[in-house]
């Protein structure tokens, strides 16, 4: 299976032009720091990422803090709140940036940068960003719309070899990853975005979710009237991703939309630039992981599409494999809002890790 690495999706003069909000010195640290890409194909997930560069980062976040902080900062492992995930602005567990220290900052800016690759790093600190063009337009003068209400949490202790993981978390952003034996597993990874496109300020025109947005648009446009009537699975576009924050990814009943093996090459060439665009969030054998999963679907894809197929309209899209899901929907705020998310059948909190190891340690 030919990938496509075309046009330059992920890297926008836009979304570059809302990175600043941690400063200038966190864009720099994303950018000094050495990225490759990584997830894999269920059932096994064998991506051995640079767990040393994750752990270290992780360290060395938990070094720079007070006693007070690191208590805020740490839970068990086995900690129920691992799997307590959102991406709604509400107070959360963790520590946040804005009881941080301008170096802590930038040593949390570090450990969300060594799970992301540099241009998912740019989109998640724009979204972050997001929350002051939000404070304008509502003329929020509280807390809601604080953009440094991003929390950062670690379960266990940070190891090379041990079992543990860590969350990024706040408003439009949920970054989870789980580490066992020296391998690691991302998910669930949302990206939200409020505005989808800002329309009024100083930033007027940024899209910091642009390449998933056109995208899907692109995908559902490229198919004949036929084609179109399979993939549109319901006129009125979902409300919202429809796992929303569920533990476990599960949607009911069998895959529905428009199967891959039934679209052209030419329009399989857009699903593929569509999966990849999600795939490249992430580092290293991570990416390579998520590539290996969409290798092995090979036509087992579905498409489905709800709302809308004209740029404006409220729509929602979904992209299943026996092993992972993409959800994107843009249908809030007069549609101007986005969720989109990549969700591990198996994989997601770190599951296929865990089974094998407990496997392993029992046996």
């Amino acid at each position: 299976m030919n990938r496509i690495h075309r046009r330059s999706l992920l890297s926008s003069a836009a979304t570059l032009a809302g990175a600043g909000f941690l400063s200038h010195n966190k864009v720099a640290a994303a950018q000094n720091h050495t990225h490759t890409d990584s997830t894999q194909p269920a059932p096994a997930h064998p991506h051995v990422h640079s767990v040393s560069m994750i752990t270290e980062t992780a360290n060395r976040f938990l070094a720079a803090l007070d006693p007070q902080q690191r208590a805020k900062a740490t839970f068990k492992f086995e900690d129920d709140e691992r799997l307590n995930w959102h991406f709604i602005p509400k107070e959360r567990k963790g520590l946040p940036l804005r009881e941080m220290y301008p170096h802590q900052k930038l040593l949390a800016s570090a450990l969300l940068a060594s799970g992301l690759s540099q241009t998912a790093y740019i989109k998640a600190v724009t979204i972050m960003s997001l929350d002051e063009v939000l404070k304008m337009m509502e003329n929020d003068s509280g807390e809601r719309r604080n953009p440094e209400k991003y929390y950062f949490s670690i379960f266990g202790t940070p190891s090379d070899t041990g079992t543990w993981g860590y969350r990024v978390e706040g408003h439009h952003l949920s970054q989870n990853y789980t580490i066992v034996n020296g391998k690691v597993l991302d998910g669930p990874s949302f990206f939200g975005a409020n505005p989808a496109e800002v329309r009024i300020g100083p930033r007027k025109g940024l899209r910091t979710l642009a390449a998933e947005d056109d995208l899907g648009l692109e995908m559902i446009q490229s198919l004949d009237p036929p084609q179109q009537k399979i993939a549109i699975v319901d006129p009125t576009a979902y409300k919202d991703i429809l796992t929303a924050a569920s533990r476990k990814a599960a949607l009911d009943g069998q895959a529905s939309g428009l199967p891959a093996a039934k679209m052209s090459a030419k329009q399989f060439d857009v699903l593929m630039a569509l999966m990849e665009n999600y795939a490249r969030n992430v580092p290293g054998e991570l990416n390579q992981g998520r590539q290996e999963q969409i290798d092995k679907a090979r036509k087992n894809i579905y498409f489905a599409w709800s709302g809308g197929i004209n740029r404006g309209d409220p729509h929602y899209y979904r992209v299943q494999t026996p092993s992972f899901l993409i959800e994107f929907d843009d249908t809030q705020d007069a549609a101007n809002h986005i969720h989109s998310v990549w969700r591990d059948f198996t994989g997601d909190f770190g599951g296929d890790l865990l089974k094998e190891h407990y496997q392993s340690s029992h046996a």
